[in-house]
């Protein structure tokens, strides 16, 4: 006879079923152990912005910072008790002992009213529109008296860069002066309206200048560089009579290069005669390496007069490609001669690239120099004026 059952629950008698329900049940446990845990820790920055209700995320403003006050840029406004860098007395005239911070309104300021104090006392002679350069009799020349200080790390190669062309535009003039190193040279136009303006703006925010001596074309008078252009038939009179108005515009400069100049390059003689002149004024002389630069240097040794010839045109072809291969070309001269020079104009491409390329040159192990330092170097300058 069968035994009796005990209970209304039937028995389990599959052992497959049991194992299904034991699993069912752990199943349950684990997820109600999980959902109760509780959430693991974030940082605090990250926890913050979880946490910020969307009403304070929409309150959220970004502070403007106002701009800073425009400097006012007037002639005839130097103290002649300022000096630029370099001139070891220098007096503060904002009533201080301190100097304004660098980069503030009253440091730039000071800086413009510094390079405004121009032409030096025994550096030049009365001139046909203004002051004209001379050799001061303690032997101090103005091409090194109005150029940018710099002092060479040894064994690093320096790449010096004249951006010309400026003066004309005002936007571009003062881009090229605001946005690119102290260090680039700055070249400008002689016709230029406010020459000796922008020239002292350029120097205050450290920038050497030159002036530029507009040169005989092959297809001159086509090609016309203005009125007191130094041409290759001309007698030496007139070329001496257009050179010192040239000269005259303005002070500051340490050097002259030329603008154009094709035919009057070829003419060895007549181009002789005007770097003699400049020469014997103490300026220096560069030439923007286009055209034949050749026949510069043929007519420079022939004056006895030093002449800084530019490695490459670095915008003869403005396109970014082009300037920045010219740039790389710069970098192994540098490499190969311990220095390099280029020339370019003030296209907006040129100084935008300019910027780029001169981010990363220390990093890349040059150093980026002034023109005047290459062309002492090539001199064979020592530092000292005789």
């Amino acid at each position: 006879m069968p035994a009796r059952q005990t209970s209304d629950t039937p028995p389990l008698r599959n052992p497959l079923i049991a194992a299904a329900c034991l699993f069912l049940v752990a199943g349950l446990a684990f997820a109600a152990i999980v959902f109760l845990a509780p959430a693991p820790q974030t940082s605090s920055a990250a926890r913050a912005a979880l946490e910020m209700p969307r009403e304070e995320e929409a309150a959220i403003e970004v502070a403007e910072v106002p701009p800073a006050s425009p400097l006012v840029f007037a002639e005839g406004e130097a103290d002649e008790s300022l000096s630029l860098p370099g001139v070891r007395e220098t007096h503060d005239v904002l009533g201080g002992e301190v100097e304004p911070p660098p980069g503030s309104n009253a440091a730039r300021a000071l800086a413009l009213q510094r390079a405004s104090n121009v032409p030096y006392a025994g550096l030049f002679e009365e001139g046909p529109g203004g002051p004209l350069p001379v050799i001061a009799s303690d032997g101090r020349r103005p091409s090194s008296a109005y150029a940018r200080p710099f002092e060479a790390e040894p064994g690093v190669p320096v790449i010096a860069v004249i951006v010309g062309g400026l003066g004309v535009s005002e936007s571009l003039t003062q881009a090229a002066i605001d946005t690119l190193p102290p260090e680039i040279t700055l070249s400008f136009v002689p016709y230029a309206r406010d020459l000796q303006s922008w020239m002292n703006r350029a120097r205050a925010a450290g920038h050497e200048v030159m002036i530029e001596l507009p040169m005989e074309p092959f297809d001159y008078p086509n090609n016309d560089p203005g009125p007191h252009t130094l041409l290759a038939d001309a007698g030496e009179a007139e070329n001496m009579r257009r050179l010192h108005w040239l000269l005259s515009r303005a002070s500051g400069y340490f050097a002259v290069t030329n603008y154009l100049g094709a035919r009057l390059t070829g003419s060895e003689a007549a181009l002789a005669r005007i770097y003699g002149e400049v020469e014997r004024r103490g300026l220096a002389i560069f030439h923007d390496g286009a055209g034949r630069p050749g026949a510069a240097s043929a007519a420079a040794a022939r004056a006895g007069a030093p002449l800084a010839l530019a490695d490459r045109v670095i915008d003869g072809d403005p396109s970014t490609r082009a300037i920045d291969a010219r740039l790389l070309e710069l970098e192994a001269l540098a490499i190969q001669n311990g220095h390099s020079l280029g020339s370019g104009f003030a296209y907006p491409v040129t100084v935008s690239a300019l910027q780029s390329w001169a981010e990363g040159l220390e990093r890349r192990g040059y150093h980026l120099a002034p023109a005047s330092h290459v062309a002492n170097i090539r001199a064979g300058y020592t530092g000292q004026d005789t």
